[in-house]
């Protein structure tokens, strides 16, 4: 099964790392490290799908791809 495509950045703003799965709206996580930061958008990717789950929200189908594997098949 394809899974969902996490983006981790550090974030001049807020001093640390961000990571968002675009897929799910508004599914991201802040982290001192890279590493903190996927830890912690893990942890809100199973908090997102179990909450859309327990409400019969539509689940999206992972389909996110940055531009760079567009291309690439």
């Amino acid at each position: 099964m394809k899974d969902y495509y996490i983006s981790i950045f550090y974030s001049e703003e807020d001093g640390g790392y961000i990571a968002d799965i675009p897929d799910l709206a508004h599914c991201s996580a802040f982290g001192g490290t890279p590493e903190d930061a996927l830890r912690e958008v893990l942890a809100a990717k199973r908090l997102w799908l179990k909450e859309a789950e327990d409400n019969c929200v539509r689940i999206p189908v992972p389909k996110y791809r940055p531009a760079i594997y567009q291309a690439v098949r």
